[in-house]
């Protein structure tokens, strides 16, 4: 397998960079870069090393005169996967803030030491944090739940103070959304699976429409609506589909309208991309605290509180014996 960075890896090019992508040897890991400068997404970064973990250390490299700009990739913990020595002067630099490097998560007790590392990169208040937090919780849970892979996720952010933004990539190397969503949905292809996890209240777990207790169907629709809301850009990779959700056109006034089905909203998708097997999620979220964006993280919060309810009434329905 074969992964490039470039300069221009944004997820606004992300189409580009699954297109460029090799997986015609499944044995071994060789990554490459530009040679003057490298441009990464944390979306980059988490499929290299999901990819790293499923060959072996041994198995995956990183090849070739790596540009200054490279720093990046040992800072973000990329080198630790593979076995190339890094050759960049090692110098301790706090991540809290600014970045959450690359990290494993295969149990609950892992996802609950990554949320707390995520949250001085929020720069929200404390209840829309607690709302965003919730969020990606989810996203992971359902990895961990229904990927099926051996090796959990792979998840990394970074902080971006200037545009006052925040950049999430997590990916598995699992099953993939067709093979989670055939038996109760039976979509045709990768990119109608995507459509349908992109749909709020469709989950693989369920035929039922509002998806079960434990699975709303909620989570990526509701990331995908937050990053239309801040006017950011959202992609999904999984199997030979890739969906882009570009960002919202500024000379559009007004709130954004928020659609059931990802396919009205301004996007570019694939259905033939190279064949991935494990699901790549990544979003760009402006954190500026708007009017419309504090709406509807208070919709995730009255479901968030639903939801919990639910549960618990679910918890106490049952027959209690005495």
């Amino acid at each position: 397998m074969k992964i490039h960075f470039s300069n221009q890896g944004n997820l606004r090019n992300f189409q580009a960079f699954v297109r460029s992508l090799d997986f015609s040897d499944p044995s071994k890991l060789e990554i490459t870069t530009h040679d003057k400068w490298i441009t990464v997404h944390p979306a980059h970064l988490v499929l290299a090393a999901a990819l790293a973990v499923k060959v072996g250390k041994q198995n995956a490299a990183i090849l070739g005169d790596i540009p200054d700009t490279g720093r990046y990739l040992d800072r973000m913990g990329l080198y630790k996967f593979t076995k190339t020595p890094s050759t960049f002067a090692y110098s301790e630099k706090e991540p809290a803030g600014r970045f959450v490097p690359l990290s494993e998560i295969k149990t609950a007790d892992d996802q609950s030491c990554f949320i707390p590392e995520m949250v001085p990169l929020l720069h929200l208040s404390e209840q829309n944090a607690i709302v965003v937090k919730y969020i990606f919780s989810e996203l992971v849970r359902n990895v961990l739940e229904h990927s099926l892979s051996p090796y959990g996720a792979i998840v990394a952010a970074q902080y971006y103070k200037k545009t006052n933004r925040i950049s999430i990539g997590i990916c598995d190397t699992g099953i993939g959304i067709w093979k989670s969503m055939r038996e109760n949905w039976q979509p045709k292809t990768d990119l109608d699976a995507i459509r349908l996890a992109l749909t709020p209240g469709i989950t693989g777990t369920t035929r039922n429409e509002g998806g079960s207790i434990e699975n709303g169907g909620a989570g990526l629709f509701f990331t995908k609506s937050m990053a239309k809301i801040t006017r950011s850009y959202f992609a999904i990779y999984s199997g030979s589909a890739e969906y882009t959700l570009l960002k919202h056109r500024s000379d559009i006034k007004g709130t954004p309208t928020l659609y059931a089905d990802p396919f009205r909203d301004r996007h570019t998708a694939t259905n033939d991309a190279p064949a991935f097997e494990g699901t790549l999620v990544a979003v760009d979220i402006s954190l500026d605290e708007t009017p419309e964006l504090t709406a509807l993280l208070n919709i995730i919060s009255q479901v968030y509180d639903d939801a919990i309810k639910e549960r618990k009434r679910a918890k106490f329905k049952g027959p209690k014996f005495i």
